[in-house]
């Protein structure tokens, strides 16, 4: 993908909610995305994202089952999304050889996108976790503590790798992991791309406990990049293109 290519499907991410026909260039690389789901149907958070991870937009995307990443097909794939549902319940579906395989496919540089639940998955925090990233979830006993919209405080590194223009974002908050840092000496620190400006506090669960925990992180593991979001900016009110930029970011895609 030559410079030019580049600055066109960057410019069509940032600028896909606003029009979302653009067309970019014949010649610019897609990113190829692999999503999971283990349900016979397709389940809401893969709907959301084929919606609009299209050629038009610079990516080819696909549902995966948990058995054919057993059986090796990330090596087909740029990024491996694992959308929301139940982290231990994904876990479980892909069994040993699965998580092996997808640990394997990020440390040989490919991109892991988690939303919600992926991002519980790739916390350090369970014995079901992948460890993918040095983080632990906060108020742990709390984690169901109800769904509405919330603000993102983005930081500067933040508003560059997610596209946005402001600094403050509203998005979907559907019980996802309140991340914190965890002290795993064989993995780097993440970077914090976003922290909770406002909370949700239902069933329970602790006024502010929510504000100031981190929403979007980054970080690497061995060869590969790993984002995780706690909330949903895949759903229909977005902003889809903070899930678009940060799909892009993790896929390494080489100029």
């Amino acid at each position: 993908m030559n410079k030019f290519s580049q600055a066109i499907l960057l410019t069509s991410l940032l600028m896909l909610m606003a029009m979302p026909t653009i067309v970019i260039a014949e010649n610019v690389q897609l990113v190829r995305v692999a999503i999971y789901d283990h349900s016979e149907e397709i389940s809401n958070g893969p709907s959301n994202l084929l919606r609009f991870l299209i050629p038009e937009h610079g990516f080819s995307a696909q549902r995966v089952s948990p058995e054919q990443i057993q059986e090796g097909c990330l090596k087909e794939f740029d990024v491996l999304i694992m959308p929301g549902g139940s982290g231990s319940k994904q876990s479980e579906k892909l069994q040993e050889s699965g998580r092996a395989q997808v640990k394997e496919f990020v440390r040989n540089g490919g991109g892991y996108v988690g939303i919600c639940a992926g991002s519980y998955l790739a916390s350090s925090h369970y014995s079901w976790s992948l460890s993918l990233i040095n983080a632990k979830v906060w108020d742990r006993e709390h984690w169901a503590r109800g769904q509405g919209t919330v603000s993102l405080c983005l930081t500067s590194s933040g508003c560059e790798v997610l596209g946005s223009i402001q600094n403050e974002v509203d998005v979907y908050y559907g019980q996802g992991p309140l991340l914190v840092p965890d002290n795993q000496s064989d993995l780097p620190g993440y970077e914090v791309l976003a922290s909770y400006g406002s909370e949700i506090a239902k069933k329970g669960a602790p006024v502010e406990a929510m504000i100031d925990t981190h929403a979007v992180i980054r970080s690497k593991y061995g060869e590969g990049r790993v984002i995780c979001f706690s909330p949903h900016p895949e759903t229909k009110d977005g902003p889809n293109s903070l899930m678009a930029s940060g799909i892009y970011w993790a896929a390494q895609v080489k100029p």
